[in-house]
């Protein structure tokens, strides 16, 4: 395995910073002023840790046009956060108190105001810039005419990059090692799954060169899990299959889909070890896709198996927000994050008492990271996961039906578990 000996100990604490900190829905005006809002993020690194989490994990920071992964100036903070200082002030904040910090790098594609495609469609056919995009141009195109382009899944607004020029893989490469030098700590690096291989295999021997502790992860909903740590030379994944897996079981009361998955999970750990969630800032809250009861059964999943664990701001506060296929439609999970006392409603509290308690049991268990799980006993409606690395084992009893049940646990134990409740038993007591 390749990634950092840091990421074993890792467990991130997830943030949309355009939404957290309650920006324009737009760029800024040319000329206008930074609003200096990243110190709200500033402000939540106790929180952070209180909450368990060693690690930071930064949504889109970069000069934009809408949402962040619309990029237009990749060593730009956008105006509507702040400026590079204000990220200086934030990394160096996290550093003091032990964080780390990873950004969003949004490699795939471009906004359509990004330098080089304006440069584009200014200059037209032949264009100097022509070979960061593949684009199309119709006959008798002149400057100022806008070609045809492939774009990110039929979004016109983003603009796919070449990943075949040399032009692309340099640039890249530079900005990666930019910001690191500048003190993050890694990338999470967007849609990479739609990126080639030898892209990424390049780009991240390069940047390893320069930066061997730097932890590389690459959002992959589909595909081939492993060739992009073997092929491309990532460190991890994203595990959208697990995170699938737990949210349905538990929804439909079929924990089957749930052990199949931590097969396939299994599988993966012999050649890396995933980023695991169940929330994140493209999908809907944790808290509106399961029921109330059996939230904490989906919680008790993340942290007690393999992985690193990452939690969606709001998350642990049970915050809920329902994702919807429209424009605007992830407005409601990337709501922002409020400056008053956080916990004062009693439900938001003890949501957040769970978090603290789980994650409280992963860091005492850090071997978790590289754990297998096996599911001795499994039913529709309930199953013990028992995860285990070297001469340690922890057992997840997870009971979702209307009824107590009594599971079996290793050391020929059992332990009994109320109507929709949950139980750990581990071998280190």
């Amino acid at each position: 395995m390749s990634e950092p000996d840091w990421i074993a100990h890792a467990v991130f604490w997830q943030v949309y910073p355009l939404g957290f900190v309650g920006a324009e829905p737009a760029r800024l005006p040319a000329g206008a002023d930074p609003r200096h809002r990243l110190d709200a993020i500033t402000e939540r690194l106790s929180y952070t840790i209180e909450l368990g989490a060693n690690g930071v994990l930064l949504g889109p920071i970069f000069e934009s046009e809408t949402h962040g992964y619309d990029t237009v100036d990749y060593f730009a903070v956008d105006r509507r956060l702040g400026t590079a200082e204000d990220l200086a002030d934030l990394i160096r904040a996290a550093h003091d108190r032990g964080l780390r910090v990873l950004l969003d790098g949004v490699f795939n594609h471009v906004g359509r105001g990004f330098d080089r495609f304006a440069a584009t469609v200014a200059h037209g056919p032949g264009a100097p810039e022509e070979d960061w995009f593949r684009v199309r141009w119709g006959a008798g195109a002149e400057p100022g005419d806008v070609p045809a382009y492939d774009d990110f899944e039929g979004h016109e607004q983003l603009v796919a990059l070449n990943h075949d020029s040399p032009a692309v893989i340099d640039f890249v490469t530079e900005v990666m090692c930019h910001w690191l030098e500048a003190g993050v700590d890694g990338w999470r690096l967007d849609a990479a799954y739609a990126v080639p291989l030898p892209f990424w295999a390049e780009v991240s021997r390069r940047v390893r060169e320069r930066f061997p502790d730097a932890y590389l992860v690459g959002e992959v909903i589909h595909g081939d899990y492993r060739s992009f740590v073997t092929d491309g030379g990532l460190d991890s994944v994203t595990q959208y299959e697990l995170w699938k897996a737990v949210r349905s079981s538990i929804a439909e009361r079929n924990l089957f889909e749930l052990a199949h998955a931590l097969g396939r999970h299994d599988e993966f750990l012999d050649t890396f070890v995933p980023l695991t969630f169940v929330g994140n800032h493209d999908v809907t809250r944790i808290a509106s896709a399961v029921p109330a009861e059996h939230l904490p059964h989906a919680l008790a999943v993340l942290c007690c198996v393999g992985g690193t664990p990452t939690i969606y701001y709001g998350d642990e506060l049970g915050w809920e927000g329902v994702k919807e296929e429209r424009f605007g439609g992830d407005d409601a999970i990337r709501t922002t994050f409020p400056t008053a006392d956080i916990a004062a409603d009693p439900r938001q509290a003890a949501v957040l008492d769970l978090h603290r308690d789980l994650i409280g049991v992963r860091r005492r268990h850090p071997w978790l990271h590289r754990a297998s799980t096996t599911v001795p006993h499994l039913a529709n409606e309930h199953a013990v996961l028992v995860s285990a690395h070297d001469k340690h084992w922890l057992a997840l009893a997870l009971n979702l039906s209307d009824q107590e049940q009594t599971m079996p646990v290793p050391g020929d134990g059992t332990v009994t578990v109320a109507p929709h409740g949950w139980a750990i038993v581990d071998s280190d007591g």
